[in-house]
C-alpha cells in the first residue's frame, strides 16, 4: 500500500526541509566534493514531493502504484539522498557515505544501487525522454491514477534532447507528467543568460504546447498548491518554472555560481551550519 498520508503542517515542512539542507552541508563536506549551491536550492520541493505530494512508500519502494519522481539534472542528487533517508527509504547514518568508494550513493544517482531511485542520470538532458517512455507505459497498462515528476535543471535546458521530449508529450497528451525546471539562473560556467540565454520559459514551454507556470519554488506550500492545479489539467502535460535561490539558506553560497560544484571545507561548513541552525531557529519561532 501507498504511503499518502498528509500529517505535517506547513512550519514542520520547513523544519524538514531545513534539516534536510544540513544534511547536504555534512556530506558534501565529508565528501570533500558535490553541488552544493542546486541541492539547497531543491531542498523545499524535495520536501514538498516527498513528504506531502508524492504516492510513495519508503518501506515498499518498488509498490507498483507509485508515483516516480526522476532528477534528469543528476549532480544535484544530495538534495534527493537527503530527502530519502529523512523520509525513512534509508538509515540518515549513511549519508555521510556520499562519493565513497562502493558507497550507495555515487555523485549521480544509479538506479539499481538504491532502492527509490527510478532513474539513473549523469549525461544532461534525458530525464524528461525518460518520463515519457514511462508515461507511454503506464497508458498502455492502463495506469491512470500515477504521476511522474521529473526535475530539470535550467542550464540542462541547453540539451536539445529536452526539447524532443518537450515536443512529444504534448502530441500524446501525456498529462501525468509534472515538469519542474529549477530556475536557480545559474550553471557550472556562470549566471544562464550568459552562457546560453533562456529567455522567457514560461512563454517557451507554452509554445511546444505544455501547461507552463511560474511558481517561488523556496515557498513549500506554493509548490504543493501548484502541483495540486497542475493534477486539474487534463488536456495536457504541465511544467511548473520553479524560482529558486542556488545555496538556499547559506549566506556565502546564496546566488554565487562558484558553489554549483565545489564543497566547502571544514571551516566554510561551520559557517554553513551556523546559518542553518539559526534558520532554524526563526522556524520554531513562527506561529502556523
Amino acid at each position: 500500500m501507498g504511503d499518502k498520508t498528509k500529517t505535517l503542517t506547513f512550519k514542520e515542512l520547513k523544519k524538514q526541509a531545513n534539516d534536510i539542507r544540513v544534511s547536504i552541508i555534512k556530506m558534501v563536506e565529508a565528501a570533500g566534493s558535490g553541488h552544493p549551491g542546486g541541492s539547497l536550492g531543491l531542498a523545499d520541493i524535495f520536501t514538498a514531493l516527498y513528504f506531502d505530494v508524492m504516492n510513495c512508500d519508503p518501506k515498499n519502494p518498488d509498490w507498483g502504484e507509485r508515483d516516480i519522481l526522476l532528477l534528469s539534472n543528476g549532480h544535484c542528487v544530495p538534495v534527493q539522498y537527503a530527502t530519502m533517508a529523512h523520509a525513512g527509504f534509508f538509515d540518515t547514518k549513511e549519508l555521510i557515505t556520499l562519493r565513497k568508494h562502493k558507497s550507495r550513493l555515487q555523485g549521480h544517482p544509479e538506479r539499481h544501487a538504491l532502492p527509490g531511485l527510478e532513474n539513473t542520470s549523469g549525461p544532461l538532458g534525458c530525464g524528461l525522454s525518460q518520463a515519457c517512455g514511462m508515461a507511454l507505459a503506464m497508458r498502455m497498462n492502463k495506469q491512470t491514477n500515477r504521476y511522474i515528476y521529473v526535475v530539470m535543471g535550467d542550464g540542462e535546458l541547453d540539451e536539445g534532447n529536452v526539447w524532443e521530449a518537450a515536443m512529444l508529450a504534448p502530441k500524446y497528451n501525456l498529462n501525468n507528467i509534472i515538469g519542474i525546471v529549477d530556475r536557480n539562473n545559474i550553471q557550472i560556467d556562470g549566471p544562464t543568460e550568459n552562457i546560453m540565454p533562456l529567455g522567457d520559459l514560461k512563454q517557451k514551454w507554452e509554445a511546444f504546447g505544455w501547461n507552463a507556470v511560474d511558481i517561488d519554488g523556496n515557498n513549500i506550500e506554493a509548490v504543493i498548491s501548484a502541483i495540486d492545479m497542475a493534477k486539474a489539467v487534463k488536456e495536457k502535460p504541465t511544467v511548473l518554472i520553479a524560482r529558486t535561490t542556488p545555496g538556499k539558506g547559506v549566506s556565502f553560497m546564496e546566488n554565487d555560481y562558484h558553489w554549483h560544484g565545489v564543497a566547502p571545507n571544514a571551516d566554510q561548513a561551520k559557517v554553513a551550519l551556523d546559518d542553518l541552525h539559526e534558520l532554524g531557529a526563526k522556524i520554531e519561532s513562527e506561529h502556523e
